[in-house]
Parts: structure tokens; sequence; C-alpha cells
């Protein structure tokens, strides 16, 4: 591999009101500047819908060496991603998450779209229990009724065990949540307490499990490596664009390969990027994901901002801004950062073997022999 490109120096960021492109990049040309790895990067972690804007999103994830990319796309269209998009996109099986009845589509529906992913070639299930999910079961008067070692849960690894099936998890959320938004933790529990239902659940199992957004807690390697020394049936993805770079940039370089060297075969590469067919457009939204573009060519910015962010932060030199805005610094201190605002984006260059694993071999040997 080549010598990775430097970073841009902060000087280069411009003044506008880009949320994905702070920096005034043309990512294409961006693009451009990478090495030629000499193999395809596999994305373990991402949201694609939406033909439109998917094919958007592919002509990013080509031009920054995305070979291969496992979505959580909506049971009801895969068929057509399939078809279009062949090798390039495989699946991960999910709830109907515009259900209107939770408790259902969670449970014995969720058994029926499971085997429906199956049938269409996907080896992999997603187990979302972020803390919102506690909001939901209170609306359901069941408190505890979507945990990971509850049985509605239970029942649904069960039945994809069965299959042969891997569990992706999403388990937590960022540090910077729990200080704001979830800091009642009579309502929501401390961080580490959601992560007592998540190891109950990975002694019940056996399967490979994989962890996403560095196992929900990158801003802690310390407690990562426990997690990861205490169930061998663990990977992590590094999915979550924001996060990842704001979390990892506390931690010195050093600290961070040790810890991807000491588990070395066990983190995966992952962007989490999301496609929408509402970025092309603007008019009303049906979320705030959908708010992030109104046209083509934000869209664009929106799904390359990711890949040139991961890229840079595992490749690259020096240090810049991040040319994508971080709400979660002014949500934390509104008094220093603006909502625009965005944290330092360190390279890591990652030596060429670390890199590989990373990227791609980790990727096969994980959905290729697991799933």
């Amino acid at each position: 591999m080549t010598t990775a490109p430097l970073l841009l120096p902060s000087a280069t960021a411009i003044a506008n009101d880009k949320p994905s492109n702070r920096l005034g990049l043309d990512y294409a040309l961006e693009a451009a500047r990478f090495p030629d790895l000499g193999y395809g990067i596999i994305d373990a972690h991402a949201h694609i819908n939406g033909l439109a804007s998917a094919e958007i999103w592919h002509r990013a994830a080509v031009q920054y060496g995305i070979e291969r990319t496992y979505s959580m796309t909506k049971l009801e269209d895969v068929p057509a991603f399939a078809a279009r998009f062949g090798e390039a996109i495989a699946f991960i099986a999910i709830p109907d998450w515009n259900a209107k009845d939770r408790r259902l589509a969670q449970g014995a529906e969720f058994l029926l779209r499971i085997d429906r992913f199956h049938a269409l070639g996907s080896r992999i299930v997603k187990f979302w229990n972020a803390p919102r999910v506690m909001d939901f079961a209170r609306e359901l008067a069941s408190p505890g009724l979507f945990a990971l070692d509850r049985e509605l849960r239970t029942d649904a690894m069960t039945h994809a065990g069965r299959l042969g099936m891997s569990f992706m998890v999403h388990v937590a959320d960022p540090d910077t949540w729990f200080a704001t938004k979830y800091s009642d933790a009579a309502k929501y529990e401390t961080k580490a307490e959601h992560y007592a239902p998540l190891e109950r659940a990975l002694d019940r199992f056996g399967n490979p499990w994989l962890a996403a957004h560095l196992g929900g807690w990158p801003e802690d390697l310390e407690f990562l490596d426990g997690l990861l020394t205490r169930h061998p049936n663990l990977s992590l993805d590094t999915s979550a664009t924001k996060w990842i770079v704001r979390a990892l940039g506390a931690h010195s370089r050093n600290a961070i390969l040790q810890f991807l060297q000491k588990f070395q075969g066990r983190i995966l590469f992952g962007s989490d990027t999301v496609t929408s067919d509402e970025h092309l457009h603007s008019g009303a939204k049906s979320n705030e994901m959908a708010t992030k573009a109104t046209n083509d060519r934000d869209a664009y910015d929106l799904y390359a901002s990711r890949f040139w962010a991961l890229r840079m932060l595992w490749e690259g030199t020096g240090t810049c801004d991040s040319p994508i805005a971080d709400p979660d610094l002014h949500l934390v201190e509104p008094s220093r950062y603006a909502p625009h605002d965005a944290p330092r984006l360190r390279g890591l260059h990652l030596p060429s073997s670390l890199l590989r694993s990373l990227y791609r071999d980790t990727a096969l040997a994980f959905f290729n022999g697991n799933a």
C-alpha cells in the first residue's frame, strides 16, 4: 500500500451551511487522492433505502473503494435492490420499524420477516436496543419488554439461531447522549447497566455477534477490552461516523493501535450510511435523518462525506476539522460550540496489515464463515 494522503489542514475550512461538507470539498476529486489498496472495502453496517438515492450512494461507494455493503434495507425492497446492485449489497434482517404495533412487530411478525429475509439470502439479524426502546416499552405499559434477555428478544434469537444466522446488536448510545438526553438514570438507567442484558444474551447464545458502533462505547476502550475478552463470540463494527471520529479523537493513537492489534480479526469496518429518497427533494420530511439533504448534490455529499472521513481517519496522517457537523458538541457544551461545529479528525495511518483486516479480511471471515 502506498503512503496515505495527508489530511487537509484546518486552514482550508470555509464558512458554509453544508453540514456534510463544512470544508467545501469536491468529494469526487478527493476520492481519487486515496491510494489503490489492491482490494475492496467491505462496509458491514449501512441503511440503504430508496432506489433513486441508492444510485447516488453506489456511485460514492465505488469511488471510495467500497466493494460490498451489508444493509438494513426494508424487506419489501430487497428483491429490487438485489436485482439492481447484485454482489455490491447484502442484507441484514430487520423488523418493520414503522409498524404501529411495536409488540407484534418485534414478536410474531418479526419471526415471519426473519424467515423471509433468510429465504432472500440474509444470514444476519439486527436487534436494535438503544435506550429509546425503554420509551416504547413504557408506552406499552411493559417495562423491560424489549430487553435483550427478555422473552420477546430471545424468541427471535432462538428462531434466527435455528436458521444459522448471526446477530447484530445496537446497545447503549453516545456518552454525549447519556449526559443530556438520557441523564435521568431512573428512567433510562446508566450506560453501564445497558450491557448486563447484552452479556447475558451473549452467554446464552453462542452465535457470532456483531455489536454496532464499536460496541456502543468507543469512548471507553478499556470497557470494550473487557467485553471482548469475556465474550469470544463477539465482534465489533466501527460504524457511526460522527460518533467514531469524536470518540476516537479523545484517545491516543497508541491506545487505539494497541486495542485494534489485540482484537485484530474481531473489528469490522462500517459506515452507518443512511440513504433515503427524501434526501432528493425539499419540503416536508418524515424524520430528522431525512432533513440531511434536499437535492442530488447534497445527498452525494452526505454519503461521500462518511467514506471520506472514515478513510482519512484510518489511513490518513495529520489533522483537520471534520467536514461533518457534529451537533453533539453543542448539545453537551452549548456555550463553547455552535450546532454546526465539528471535532478535529486525526489520521491514525494504520499499518497495512491491520488496515486490510479492518477493511476486508475480518468481514469476509465473519460473514462467509459465520453468517
